[in-house]
């Protein structure tokens, strides 16, 4: 990684996109260079899925998986393909010349010819206690219910979702499929989702909605048992028995150290040039996964996007002459 040697493809992020792409790369004889990031108590290297105790729907795995070992089996298969790895961050990009110059939280700089962005994006949690503890650990709280909902665990168990979006009213809704009963939780006494998903979920007699009501506490040890919800009026308390929890208040793009190079939209997410395509409004800057995603945020999509960019990236640097 001296300053005079020119990578041909950095990777950064390392979930499903990232490794992925780092796969594709390596094997297109691309000598990826993969920054995975440290841990911190919102993000590990690995991606949301590090945060997720089974996987059961993607393809391959009949019985299902668990995310830190499946993560491992990506990584694993990159690296048996020659990809080089870094457990650091990188902490500024100056895409504004070519090659790229790229700096680690080590004061390290890096030069590439093409950038694979595939940083993911946190899920925003409530900030109460035994919140996060319990999405780490499996024990019921969840920021997916697509990718979570369908264990057996939730099945026919009373269950929470916590949100008034469109996203909530989603997660809802797929829930009643295998709830006993879903409960809204809302810090208002109107939703902000639109009028065809209000109407849909009011419909729905599996659904209550808890209005002006937010959750104080979660209960549970090694399983969530309930939470306490608190009245934004009146500051009444009430417990609602519950065996999961789904935050569905939104989702933040990593790509604050860009400081603006890139395009995102309203909500942080990097934006691509063609839909088709990953290619960002930076030539040689590819997005993957879930930082520009904020529709289908699951792993096969984001493993799909990881394979797309890096053929993007190959082509690319092909059509630079770089070999």
């Amino acid at each position: 990684m001296s300053t005079h040697h020119v990578e041909k493809v950095v990777i950064i992020g390392s979930g499903p996109a990232g490794w992925t792409a780092a796969i594709y790369a390596a094997r297109a004889a691309l000598d990826p260079l993969v920054y995975e990031g440290m841990p911190t108590q919102q993000m590990i290297p690995g991606g949301q899925l590090m945060f997720t105790t089974e996987v059961e729907n993607y393809p391959g795995f009949p019985e299902g998986v668990d995310g830190k070992d499946m993560m491992k089996l990506f990584r694993d298969q990159a690296a048996r393909f020659g990809t080089r790895i870094v457990t650091d961050d990188i902490a500024k990009c100056d895409f504004s010349r070519q090659p790229f110059v790229l700096h680690d939280s080590e004061g390290n700089e890096i030069l590439t010819h093409s950038v694979i962005v595939a940083t993911g994006a946190k899920a925003r949690w409530l900030g109460i206690a035994n919140e996060e503890r319990l999405a780490q650990s499996g024990g019921g709280v969840s920021a997916c219910a697509v990718c979570d909902g369908a264990l057996p665990a939730f099945r026919d168990q009373p269950l929470v979702v916590i949100g008034g979006g469109d996203t909530a009213m989603e997660e809802a809704l797929y829930l009643t499929k295998f709830a006993s009963k879903v409960t809204i939780v809302h810090r208002r006494h109107e939703l902000r989702a639109s009028r065809v998903m209000q109407d849909r979920v009011l419909g729905n007699p599996k659904i209550e909605v808890a209005w002006n009501s937010v959750a104080t506490e979660v209960y549970g040890d090694m399983v969530i048992s309930g939470v306490q919800l608190t009245d934004t009026k009146t500051g009444e308390t009430r417990d609602v028995e519950c065996k999961g929890m789904f935050v569905a208040i939104g989702h933040e793009p990593n790509t604050a150290f860009f400081d603006g190079q890139l395009d995102i939209d309203e909500a942080g997410y990097l934006l691509v040039k063609d839909p088709l395509r990953t290619t960002t409004n930076i030539e040689g800057v590819f997005a993957a996964g879930d930082v520009s995603d904020q529709i289908y945020r699951q792993a096969i999509t984001a493993a799909g996007m990881g394979c797309r960019a890096a053929i993007d990236a190959e082509r690319w640097l092909g059509a630079q002459g770089v070999e």
